[in-house]
């Protein structure tokens, strides 16, 4: 079968099970826009900026168990999707990126909308591909499904001349591929799960430390058996959060920066700690040198051996995929004779009951102000904590994940690694169509969420029933709080002065607005946004306290267990 380029790409998309191509065409994909008009095995999303296109099929990915796939022309479509590139690589989600490029005879003429895509991308994607040869075409499309996926995931782009989508060449798609350089070990090594199980044994004050890793495995269901087996203390990164039930007694909620008391002295003061699929990155642990000054004994899980030992020394590492080292770790602890130590672990819950008994996340609600804390938890009721969320980034973010809790996997969507203000809307509209009978709440602020607020046309056109928490306290908040903690008051530049009416420009994409002001408003007006306007998009405009901060706090360079608290100040 003798097919173009551009024919040959909709049919390994075809092949690949693709559902959605998140996209905005340009010149140099109108051949494969032309042929992917012509089927209808798989349905395009036309989003308003590219940007978008690679955060909503970075959500599709992260809310399912599928790649996510983008397509953008080539020049500023290939710029504006850098970001949405780099946020995904950052937090190791699984997509292909699929960029047009000008012709081949014109590479490296500056021609009109051209840019060095590979060496643009190099440094944020898993891999990249320039297709010279149209003969080339499948195989690369094929490897660059199966890199996506396995090992530690990220985003795979390949950059198409357009004369190659318009060269004629036979078409077969290879069942699969093999790479010579690239053989991703999955199994841990026997020997040195049984040194695990050894230590995980013998503990006095152990703690288990799980963060995004167990949620691209899908191994949050064997994290819970194992944690139910020994019963320890189980504390999540904020890419972890739903790996492991946030309302079971065992959680000790997220750990780092802002997380909660427990969580820290706990990862603190532990004698062993087991770390699975998780990086000890400088939001989590604080200071390297702080964290150390505590001995412990450190079993770390990682897919990627790079992870491990890079900023924590570790005592027992395991390189393999976390579902696969789990059940074996499960099956060692099956077989061993000894049992954890009762005693010592009943003394150590009985310290982490103190440090739970300072109810770290407790504020005051008044009668004039909204507390942004109180909408998240009214927003957790009246979902009944069964809804998808997605965030932007800054306070209102950390927020959600203190008093948003999750239970499932795949619920909590943010942009974690990078920290990607205007991802939340794009991100949203990813998960609704990769879960189009779910409830779907992005939870932002009015400064992040003006970063792609154009994707309020695409939800028109799709029709998108996405409920937007706008958590509006008039500043860039967490900027704000650095401001006033760390730079005598001196807020440059936080302040926005000028703000739309965000009730009307809600309505004038075709939306319903709402402004909500006082807090005996706040959950009546969630309660008809989720049942009245079950099926329209709702742009919910809350006021709230200028004044609130995010507490717990450590401070950058600072230690676990040197936390600001709001009693403190």
């Amino acid at each position: 079968m003798v097919l173009t380029g551009a024919e040959i790409l909709i049919r390994c998309l075809q092949e690949e099970k693709v559902e959605f191509v998140f996209g905005y065409p340009g010149g140099s994909v109108l051949y494969i826009y032309d042929e992917m008009f012509k089927q209808d095995k798989f349905k395009h999303v036309l989003v308003r900026h590219e940007q978008a296109a690679v955060h909503a099929a970075d959500a599709y990915s992260r809310s399912s168990q599928k790649i996510g796939v983008c397509l953008v022309t080539s020049g500023p479509g290939v710029t504006n999707a850098v970001t949405g590139i780099a946020t995904a690589y950052m937090d190791s989600i699984p997509l292909v990126v699929i960029t047009g490029q000008v012709p081949t005879a014109y590479i490296g003429q500056d021609a009109f909308q051209e840019c060095d895509t590979v060496g643009i991308t190099r440094p944020c994607v898993k891999h990249n591909f320039l297709v010279k040869d149209v003969k080339d075409l499948a195989t690369t499309i094929k490897k660059a499904f199966y890199l996506a996926k396995t090992g530690r995931p990220g985003p795979v782009l390949v950059d198409i001349p357009k004369d190659v989508t318009n060269h004629k060449c036979e078409f077969s798609y290879p069942k699969s591929v093999t790479m010579r350089s690239y053989n991703p070990v999955t199994k841990g090594h026997t020997g040195q799960i049984k040194k695990a199980v050894q230590l995980l044994l013998e503990a006095k004050r152990p703690m288990i430390y799980a963060g995004g890793g167990v949620i691209l495995s899908d191994a949050a269901e064997l994290l819970k058996k194992l944690v139910k087996a020994l019963g320890f203390p189980i504390t999540n990164t904020l890419m972890g959060l739903g790996g492991y039930p946030g309302t079971d007694p065992q959680f000790l909620g997220m750990l780092g920066m802002h997380g909660t008391v427990e969580a820290n002295m706990a990862m603190q003061h532990c004698d062993v700690l087991l770390a699975i699929g998780a990086r000890f990155d400088d939001r989590v642990i604080g200071s390297p040198d702080h964290f150390a000054e505590q001995p412990r004994k450190i079993i770390h899980i990682d897919i990627d051996p790079s992870s491990i030992s890079k900023r924590v020394k570790v005592d027992v590492p395991i390189v393999g995929g976390v579902s696969e080292v789990l059940e074996d770790l499960m099956k060692q602890l099956e077989l061993a004779e000894a049992k954890p130590d009762a005693k010592a672990l009943a003394d150590w819950w009985q310290q982490i009951a103190e440090w739970r008994a300072k109810d770290c996340l407790k504020y005051k609600q008044g009668s004039k102000l909204i507390m942004p804390q109180f909408v998240i938890q009214k927003l957790y009721e009246v979902t009944g904590g069964n809804a998808f969320v997605s965030s932007d980034v800054g306070q209102h973010q950390m927020w959600a994940a203190q008093y948003y809790k999750f239970d499932k996997p795949r619920r909590w969507i943010n942009s974690g690694g990078l920290g990607t203000m205007g991802f939340g809307l794009p991100a949203a509209m990813g998960v609704h169509f990769a879960n189009p009978k779910a409830t779907v709440a992005c939870v932002t602020g009015e400064a992040s969420i003006q970063m792609c607020i154009q994707e309020l046309s695409t939800c028109k056109q799709y029709r998108l029933p996405i409920k937007i928490i706008n958590l509006n306290n008039r500043y860039l908040g967490m900027v704000r709080q650095w401001q006033e903690m760390f730079h005598g008051n001196r807020y440059a530049e936080s302040y926005i002065d000028a703000l739309p009416d965000f009730v009307k420009l809600a309505e004038a994409y075709g939306h319903v607005g709402m402004q909500i002001t006082k807090p005996e408003d706040v959950e009546p007006a969630l309660r008809r946004a989720f049942t009245e306007h079950k099926n329209d998009l709702v742009f919910m405009d809350f006021i709230t306290d200028q004044t609130a901060n995010v507490f717990p706090m450590v401070a950058a360079g600072k230690g676990l267990s040197q936390m600001i608290l709001a009693e403190d100040l």
